[in-house]
């Protein structure tokens, strides 16, 4: 009896397998539009097949066989319609200018995941439309996911994505692996899509869930795949250490019941110790190879004041705001200055933070951010101005698009007028 595959099964196949087969299609095909429309036949065909037949032991290899077949028909049509207008012309065929599904030569990397986000990291395209696409292609997101973790209009990032499709396709970009000045050049903008693919799988920014360990899993992959190519990057190292070190908290960061559990309160055996240690040999490597540090090395300093207190009263607090302070000059970002003020709130009081969070009120970036009403709240709270700590949880919650950070922001808001103080 066939085993039956629910809509919610395969979408989270396609979650985990899109980036490779769209990675492998761009190998074989050499054309992004036309991979990414491979890959979506091959998705309807799965969405047809499979709730009756259920999923297969391999549907990595399915989906892939599947887009190749598909790519092959489409082949096969276009040199039939070629011949036949050369015959209705009375003229030689002409060569078929699609390259033939063939793999190319290998190179160093032997990652098509890699290969597609470098290619899509081509300085051709612009830093934000380098961003989008490689998280639409690579990171399985969808356009409103990418545009929240931008803090833009998801009409915006919709353009951008199509926009840089077309400026690849239209600039002959070759689809290889590039070497030396011009892999170094990439590395920014392929580090900070590593880095946001995390980032949508540490704190999802909508949906049911919290958190969303795959994506987690192929950033961390990506970024230990990159370490491994470039092994004299301090960068690269850097944000390695910073993956292992948030990613040593997943478990922690829900309950039994799968609901979200912030920092201060999270139950600190539960933190994977492997993955500390692996982030803090790759910080110690980072350290080695650069200084100053950079954005991904002093955040993952950061985050490893946390991991060496072994509870939360032992946080070195000072050292986290000193490192906010460079990492704050280095970016000059309005929620780098809001997590800093967080840091000056637990070393220096509540009263020092709140008046550095509403400095920043006015940022035109942090306009409908949900996390500047919910830092402001838990400031106020514990100053005592519950009424007005309750209604900034209120409306952070209004903002908030996770729909398990919306409850827990509803819950400490509830629990405030309960206690009837901020505490």
């Amino acid at each position: 009896m066939a085993c039956h595959a629910s809509i919610d099964a395969i979408e989270r196949v396609w979650r985990e397998e899109s980036a490779r087969l769209v990675g492998g299609l761009v190998r074989l095909v050499r054309d992004v539009g036309l991979a990414e429309d491979l890959a979506q036949d091959a998705l309807l065909a799965a969405l047809d097949r499979w709730p009756a037949s259920g999923i297969p032991a391999n549907p990595g290899a399915w989906l892939m066989t599947t887009a190749r077949n598909r790519a092959l028909d489409g082949l096969r049509r276009r040199e039939m319609l070629e011949r036949k207008h050369a015959q209705l012309a009375h003229e030689p065929r002409p060569e078929v200018s699609e390259p033939p599904l063939e793999p190319p030569p290998t190179d160093d990397v032997g990652d098509d995941v890699l290969r597609l986000m470098l290619i899509a990291c081509h300085p051709v395209l612009s830093r934000e439309a380098r961003v989008a696409l490689t998280l639409k292609l690579l990171g399985g997101l969808s356009t409103g996911e990418i545009a929240r973790a931008f803090l833009v209009a998801e009409p915006t990032v919709a353009q951008r994505i199509v926009r840089a499709k077309r400026t690849l396709s239209e600039a002959r970009v070759p689809f290889e692996v590039p070497t030396g000045e011009a892999l170094s050049a990439r590395l920014a903008s392929v580090l900070e899509v590593v880095y946001l693919v995390f980032n949508e799988g540490y704190a999802a920014t909508r949906g049911d869930d919290w958190v969303r360990p795959a994506l987690c899993d192929d950033a961390l992959r990506l970024a230990h795949t990159l370490a491994d190519l470039v092994p004299g990057e301090a960068e690269v190292h850097g944000l390695v250490a910073l993956l292992e070190l948030q990613a040593s908290r997943l478990e922690a960061r829900t309950d039994a019941n799968g609901d979200a559990v912030l920092l201060l309160e999270q139950d600190r055996t539960r933190w994977d110790r492997v993955r500390i240690d692996r982030g803090l040999r790759a910080l110690q490597r980072a350290d080695a190879l650069a200084r100053p540090l950079g954005v991904y090395s002093l955040q993952a300093a950061i985050a490893s004041c946390h991991a060496r207190a072994v509870t939360p009263e032992a946080t070195d607090w000072e050292r986290i705001v000193a490192l906010y302070d460079a990492l704050v000059e280095v970016t000059q970002s309005p929620i780098v200055a809001l997590n800093r003020a967080v840091a000056v709130g637990m070393a220096f009081g509540p009263d020092e933070g709140l008046e550095l969070v509403d400095t920043l009120a006015d940022a035109p970036v942090l306009e409908g951010y949900h996390l500047l009403p919910a830092v402001r709240a838990d400031l106020l709270a514990k100053l005592g101005r519950t009424e007005e700590a309750r209604a900034e949880l209120e409306r952070a919650a209004f903002l908030a698009q996770n729909a398990k950070e919306r409850a827990l922001l509803l819950e400490r808001a509830r629990s405030l007028v309960e206690s009837g103080d901020g505490r």
